[in-house]
């Protein structure tokens, strides 16, 4: 496991836009952040499961986190516009993106892996990863020190057999990452890294390995100390590398 011990205010007064923030990764990021004093916006595509997200920080007695339900599969450029002005608006700036959000696809082998299917995760894992940096880029650039963070995974490092659009769409995450970090060195304030977050107790694992015992992987939050260093002051200076989980 990444070793950091994160001190209780270490993300106060920072505003960070999760994705996929009602299940899995995404909601124990969320209230980690929250936790550890960020005001958080919810993005995803389940109010019901935004809005326990919300309860939660709100109960653990966190800053009040926003809401923005967000269809990344289905949402047109003006809504990515939308959702930037809005954000400008309520906060003038944004600290902290996390890419959490996320298909897998279908599992098999690349000769009967549909166009259909190939488009469909391509446009949730990379089109829309693009999308939302591009045009939140100027509000992270607003900020004195922001982080933004891409979920990749270990079949985006190393292919493997049968795991098709997911394992392109995580290489294409990397690259973008790299991509970034490169523009934005030396020439403001944002960072950008990767996390894979390694074998997790998730829906989406579950999907993926339908046989594994879920209880043999750790829990969200128990990979959260990676996450919780690269969207801190402490990896300021910290860019284009990409990070493991455990």
């Amino acid at each position: 496991m990444f070793q950091y011990s994160a001190r209780p205010d270490l993300l106060k007064d920072r505003v960070i836009l999760v994705t996929g923030a009602g299940r899995g990764i995404g909601a124990a990021a969320a209230r980690s952040f929250a936790a550890h004093g960020a005001t958080v916006i919810l993005l995803g595509k389940t109010i019901e499961h935004l809005e326990e997200v919300y309860d939660q920080i709100e109960k653990a007695g966190g800053p009040q986190p926003a809401i923005f339900p967000f269809n990344l599969e289905t949402a047109q450029p003006h809504q990515y516009d939308e959702l930037a002005a809005t954000i400008e608006r309520e906060f003038g700036r944004l600290d902290g993106l996390l890419h959490n959000a996320a298909i897998l696809g279908p599992r098999t082998p690349i000769e009967q892996f549909s166009g259909e299917n190939f488009m469909r995760v391509m446009h949730v894992n990379v089109n829309a990863v693009f999308m939302l940096t591009s045009v939140l880029l100027p509000l992270l650039k607003l900020s004195s020190d922001a982080s933004v963070v891409f979920t990749s995974s270990s079949v985006g490092r190393k292919g493997r057999a049968y795991w098709g659009a997911y394992a392109v769409s995580k290489f294409a995450n990397e690259g973008l990452m790299q991509v970034l970090a490169d523009e934005v060195d030396g020439t403001s304030a944002v960072r950008a890294n990767s996390i894979n977050p390694g074998a997790t107790r998730t829906g989406m694992r579950a999907q993926a390995y339908p046989g594994e015992n879920p209880l043999q992987n750790p829990t969200p939050e128990e990979i959260m100390p990676v996450y919780l260093y690269l969207m801190g002051p402490d990896s300021s200076g910290v860019n284009g590398q990409a990070f493991d989980a455990q």
